[in-house]
């Protein structure tokens, strides 16, 4: 059997970027200020996580304007919703073989 600690996402284990996932996995989209408000976090630390997560192809950025303001959403992929689940399932795994 595998050891499930082996199987967690190094990416995931960051608990902002853990929460974003949680996010757009639950939600088709979110903008960066909703992020923000939900997390309750600094712009500059959900730029850093964001871009973490775009990097390994987690979610896609996309920007348009709203009434001229500048509004920048993000979505989850294919690719991020798989990692996400197979990180969900390592944890499932390890509090059952706690008990």
């Amino acid at each position: 059997m595998k050891n499930p600690f082996e199987q967690l996402d190094r990416i995931l284990e960051h608990r902002v970027r853990l929460q974003i996932m949680s996010v757009l996995v639950a939600n088709d989209s979110y903008d960066f200020n909703s992020l923000k408000e939900v997390l309750n976090v600094t712009d500059g630390n959900l730029a850093t996580n964001l871009k973490a997560l775009e990097k390994e192809k987690y979610l896609t950025v996309t920007k348009s304007f709203v009434n001229r303001k500048p509004n920048t959403k993000y979505k989850a992929t294919e690719k991020g919703r798989t990692a996400f689940r197979k990180h969900l399932d390592a944890l499932e795994e390890l509090i059952k073989n706690q008990r």
